[in-house]
């Protein structure tokens, strides 16, 4: 089984991880709410939009007094903290405003709130307001509409006739439409589509097969200003800045994003990423903003019915949280919530001291030769143990609230697996997944070396039946959450720098979008022609098409077929400096083969060493002096440990790939940065340089970027076993 907790510094037990998480700063003391037992019919309780009371319990500098989920606790969760309700007592805010309001003559006019401008986000520098001002100020912000919010109904109210994304795909179903597509998933029937675009790229659009339905090219508009593609007048300008000048390949990206299409993009780079969170957190702002909207014009119309008029409307969810954001590290949250900040511009940011102290300020420094994708990922916090929730309201955005009282929630897949707890925890709680209609992975590949198992765990609780009503007013939930279809609209979002079996599977199985799913793909050039040195590379291909047996099957191949060369290979070159790299992608396969070396009689005069994501930093530092040295002929190194350390290991001149690695980048900089060190020794006979890969069918992903798209077919069919690439 994959280790719970992983760092660059490697993996901790849990006692380590709470120590890490209150040494950047997340402290707390308990302190759980009791909820209230009466709840109003035609008002968000706290599971919604209103949370009367949420405020008082901030302190004068914003920090929350109490922990609960989304504020990164050190302790383990109690059931009412998750809970996140507050007790109130008859709306005493209500009765507050209601005594300002007698107290002002019935003739004065309302007074206009004033608008601030800023071109950023900007916290209220006349110091946080009072308690009852804070509570006014909520009550304001989230129980009416503005003179602003009026004129942005009139302009939207065309897109809603004309039923755009959000309108027809959760507010306006239409049954006869969305039955048979539903039936169409569960049978897998599916059309697809196939298109190619610029610079090599192709996309896959999935949709259910339903009735005869001719496939439409919702998902594959070129401009964002598509009729069914509705935004919100406040993103407007926005989203014409970011997608003016974009290539086909962005706008076909954008249009599927806003038509709520699941989408895998495994194309994640260094110089598009800003632009993925931008795009991204402009679709999310613009979907809780809209869902918020509505609610609130349907409690306007329920409080100006007439006696005996009955009006059924459906627009909620059983709980509040409506988009759930999974990051690899604390610097990856600060990125993604500054590309919210960026496209909502609040005017006030509640706790933001807290975040910025418990999440942006770190003071590490990387070492300059550390490659730039290793800076990008754990440069800043990198700790991966974190929740937070954000609750917007029509000015302003806090930080840490409360699960229940949260719109997004960002989490790394370790610190909200905390929260749910285990399969036979009778306190475990994952109802505030129950309502989840966005879900976002970014950087894919980086929870892959952490642990994917807690991915599959969250995605696996998320909209499920709540198991407590949360002070739900079930007559407003839409229907499909009631029937338990949730998970037909919920949109997914995959963001990688490259597809790997385990992407897929999501795709495959956790993707059942209505809407379709459309699969972003790319030509690789591969790995191979990007080598600064020209080395001899030998592909050996095995036998193996059953996943089961794939693991016996190479280590048969390896010890029978590659091992034995090495032992005398190894036996003649003690002390000579001719060092042998074996690289492990697994550590399941690290393990069987350290465990074959030093068990095994006709490898005992086999000297080697190991490094793994276990191995402590001495031992890691004696292992590489005795292999620099050649004290040990062989040294064996797993994936995750390059991962997350980077090493620049010296005195290498064979390296065996017992398995492919996943991130091409990995083949890059073994190959081409470990052995470029030993071409420069004029000592070196450059015969005596070489790589050798293992490879069965079932490595098609990874061989396609490591020799390309266009060998890696040749490799697999092809006869013979060996192929040799210089």
């Amino acid at each position: 089984m994959a280790p719970l907790r992983r760092g660059k510094n490697g993996p901790r037990n849990r006692s380590t991880v709470l120590k890490t998480a209150s040494a950047v700063g997340v402290q707390g003391r308990r302190g759980g709410l009791t909820a209230s037992k009466s709840a109003s019919s035609n008002v968000f309780q706290a599971s919604r939009v209103q949370e009367l009371g949420e405020d008082l319990i901030d302190g004068p500098d914003g920090n929350t007094a109490t922990d609960f989920p989304g504020s990164d606790s050190d302790e383990p969760l109690s059931h009412d903290e998750i809970s996140g309700s507050d007790e109130v007592h008859e709306h005493p805010y209500n009765i507050l405003l209601q005594t300002l309001n007698s107290t002002l003559p019935h003739n004065e006019p309302r007074r206009k709130r004033r608008k601030i401008s800023s071109d950023t986000p900007t916290v209220s520098t006349q110091g946080p307001p009072s308690e009852f001002q804070q509570a006014v100020e909520d009550i304001e912000d989230e129980g009416e509409l503005s003179e602003e919010d009026s004129a942005d109904d009139s302009d939207t109210a065309k897109l809603q006739q004309e039923q755009d994304s959000f309108s027809r795909h959760f507010a306006d179903t239409d049954d006869e439409q969305t039955l048979p597509r539903i039936q169409a998933v569960q049978r897998n029937d599916w059309t697809v589509e196939k298109t190619s675009a610029s610079s090599g790229w192709f996309s896959t659009l999935r949709r259910p097969t339903a009735c005869g339905e001719a496939l439409d090219d919702e998902a594959h508009v070129s401009r964002y200003q598509h009729p069914k593609v509705a935004l919100k007048p406040k993103f407007e300008r926005f989203a014409k800045e970011l997608l003016s000048n974009t290539d086909d390949l962005t706008n076909q990206l954008s249009a599927s994003i806003f038509n709520y299409c699941d989408v895998l993009y495994s194309a994640r780079t260094l110089d598009n990423a800003n632009a993925l969170r931008t795009l991204t957190g402009l679709h999310i702002l613009n979907h809780v903003t809209r869902t918020r909207d509505r609610v609130l014009k349907n409690n306007v119309k329920l409080s100006k019915r007439s006696d005996g008029e009955d009006l059924e409307l459906r627009d909620q969810g059983f709980t509040r949280p409506k988009v759930l954001i999974l990051l690899p590290t604390r610097q990856s949250c600060v990125k993604m919530v500054a590309a919210l900040m960026d496209a909502d511009r609040p005017e006030q940011q509640g706790n933001i001291k807290r975040f910025e102290q418990s999440y942006a300020n770190v003071d590490d420094e990387l070492s300059p030769n550390k490659p730039e994708d290793f800076k990008d990922l754990f440069g800043g916090n990198d700790d991966d143990m974190f929740r937070l929730g954000l609750k917007f309201s029509r000015r302003a955005v806090k930080f840490f609230s409360q699960f229940y009282n949260s719109d997004i929630i960002l989490a790394s897949p370790l610190g909200l697996r905390t929260v749910l707890g285990g399969d036979g925890n009778k306190k475990a709680d994952y109802d505030f997944l129950s309502s989840i209609e966005i879900v976002v992975l970014d950087q894919s590949e980086a929870l892959l070396m952490q642990n994917w198992e807690h991915v599959e765990y969250i995605l696996e609780h998320l909209n499920l039946q709540p198991r407590e009503a949360h002070d739900c007013d079930f007559s407003r939930v839409r229907s499909w959450y009631l029937e338990g279809q949730a998970k037909y609209f919920r949109q997914t979002i995959l963001f990688s720098s490259f597809n790997f079996p385990a992407l897929n599977k999501l795709y495959t199985q956790s993707m059942l979008n209505t809407a379709g799913k459309i699969k972003f793909a790319r030509a690789h050039k591969g790995a191979i022609m990007d080598l600064a040195t020209s080395v001899r590379q030998t592909f050996s291909r095995f036998g193996s098409t059953d996943p089961t047996s794939e693991p016996d099957e190479r280590f048969n191949h390896f010890s029978t077929a590659v091992l034995p060369s090495l032992i005398k290979t190894s036996s003649r070159s003690v002390g000579s400096q001719q060092g042998i790299l074996i690289f492990a992608p697994l550590y399941a396969d690290f393990v069987r083969i350290r465990n074959h070396l030093a068990a095994f009689s006709s490898t005992q005069h086999v000297s080697f060493g190991s490094v793994s994501e276990y191995t402590p930093v001495k031992e890691v530092a004696r292992a590489r002096s005795h292999f620099l040295s050649g004290r040990h002929s062989m040294l064996l190194y797993t994936e995750r440990a390059h991962h997350f350390r980077r090493y620049r290991l010296k005195g290498i001149s064979k390296v065996i790939f017992y398995g492919l690695p996943e991130n091409p980048q990995f083949y890059r900089e073994i190959v081409s940065g470990l052995l470029d060190s030993r071409f420069r020794d004029p000592k070196t006979n450059q015969r005596d340089i070489s790589v050798r890969c293992l490879f069965s069918k079932l490595d098609l992903l990874k061989l396609e970027r490591i020799v390309g798209t266009q060998r890696y077919f040749s490799l697999l069919s092809d006869q013979g076993d060996t192929f040799d690439f210089v």
